[in-house]
């Protein structure tokens, strides 16, 4: 892409951010904290308050909260927050943002518009369908899970595996089916996800794979067979997670640089390639020296750190490349999943504990250094190999494998 070396910004300057997630709310605070005072402009599509998403697939869904709106005094930030406003378009040789109330001018724009949930061509508008992305989306399956519905969830990715969990904790009777011949097989290589397969048997879901979805039907959801013929699966209601796509569909005619994932193209800065626009959180994928490639990384850790190294490139302060070793976690069938890195280029497969077992981890090495780590219900080791990823400190791989030697103690 062409970079854009976008100079500092002074104070005075508007700052506008579009996305009221995790990523453009913490924008808008570390631009207060690293002393910009100029006047910042934070605009949300969902008419609630700011919220974590995290909580929606287990505290909000199963009613144990209401809700998970963050802990922000906007109007002591001095940040005009406007909710319920949708963005339409992007005009940057106007320095202008389109919504649906009107234009908004900026100075410098920030993009952290987050990911739009996929869903089944054919299911939209089918009564008893359903995404989990938003407030709203858990609001309206919260009544499902006390109504202890059978339910049918399509894709065994993270958010599927969190729906299950949580429904069979409500109840309810869940079917989860998947194309893919494991769960998580866009994400992590078969022999780390064959063993997790045995966990949804475990909890009293049933798992279909190789499970293509022909058409979804009011009370029901119709797979193809191997053969040819047809399965029918009886569905009071069926819960779509297939993936998510990056919300950057109305920024189509602005000749802002897209991959082909549909993110925008940031550099190290998180600048796009267009003058005075940045973007941050899923909506963006960043240059990783760290790796090598570039990545695009749908997780909530992205959208707490990237935010620091916008505020820095808008304020003039230390702007480091934006390098992180990528973190995120699941709570799945009774575990709590962690993963840190990215294990792409990785040449050897460390395991830490048997997989049948409640607890265990896989390290990834390239050239004895760590580049990635898995851990299941090892948080210790999930700390301490995050630690080696981030100093990048090779490792001795007959101590690595060890689960008995603390990883910190596996240093060559």
């Amino acid at each position: 892409m062409s970079e854009q070396k976008q100079e500092p910004q002074p104070a005075g300057r508007h700052v506008v951010i579009v996305g009221a997630g995790m990523a453009g709310v913490q924008t808008a605070v570390a631009l207060r904290e690293q002393g910009f005072t100029g006047p910042v402009t934070l605009i949300g599509a969902e008419p609630h308050q700011p919220y974590d998403r995290p909580p929606l697939s287990k505290a909000v869904l199963l009613g144990k909260a209401e809700d998970s709106a963050f802990d922000v005094d906007f109007a002591a930030l001095g940040i005009d927050l406007r909710l319920g406003v949708e963005v339409t378009g992007l005009r940057p040789a106007d320095h202008q943002v389109d919504t649906e109330t009107g234009p908004v001018p900026y100075d410098v724009l920030v993009v952290a518009t987050g990911a739009h949930p996929l869903t089944l061509p054919g299911s939209e508008g089918v009564p008893g369908v359903h995404l989990l992305r938003t407030l709203d989306d858990a609001a309206r399956l919260k009544p499902v899970l006390e109504r202890r519905h059978d339910i049918v969830v399509v894709g065994a990715g993270w958010i599927g595996a969190e729906f299950a969990t949580a429904a069979r904790e409500a109840g309810c009777a869940v079917t989860v089916v998947e194309a893919a011949d494991r769960p998580l097989a866009g994400a992590l290589p078969a022999e780390v996800t064959d063993p997790m397969s045995a966990w949804y048997a475990e909890n009293g879901a049933e798992l279909r794979l190789h499970a293509r979805v022909r058409r979804i039907e009011e009370g029901r959801v119709v797979l193809d067979g191997p053969d040819g013929t047809t399965t029918a699966l009886p569905a009071d209601a069926v819960v779509i997670g297939i993936g998510a796509r990056p919300a950057t569909d109305w920024l189509a005619g602005s000749g802002a640089a897209l991959d082909p994932s549909g993110a925008l193209t940031a550099d190290d800065r998180l600048r796009t390639s267009l003058p005075d626009v940045y973007a941050v959180g899923d909506c963006a994928s960043f240059p990783s020296a760290r790796y090598g490639e570039r990545l695009l990384v749908h997780h909530w850790d992205n959208a707490l750190q990237g935010p620091r190294t916008v505020a820095a490139a808008i304020t003039g302060g230390e702007a480091a490349p934006y390098d992180p070793v990528p973190y995120f976690w699941s709570e799945q069938f009774g575990r709590f999943v962690q993963y840190a890195g990215h294990h792409g280029a990785a040449d050897t497969l460390l395991w830490r504990g048997d997989p049948a077992e409640p607890a265990w981890s896989v390290l990834w090495l390239r050239d004895g250094t760590p580049v990635a780590l898995l851990a299941v219900g090892r948080p210790r080791d999930l700390a301490q190999g995050r630690r080696l990823i981030e100093q990048r400190v090779p490792v001795d791989p007959a101590k690595a494998a060890d689960p008995s030697v603390p990883l910190k103690a596996a240093v060559r």
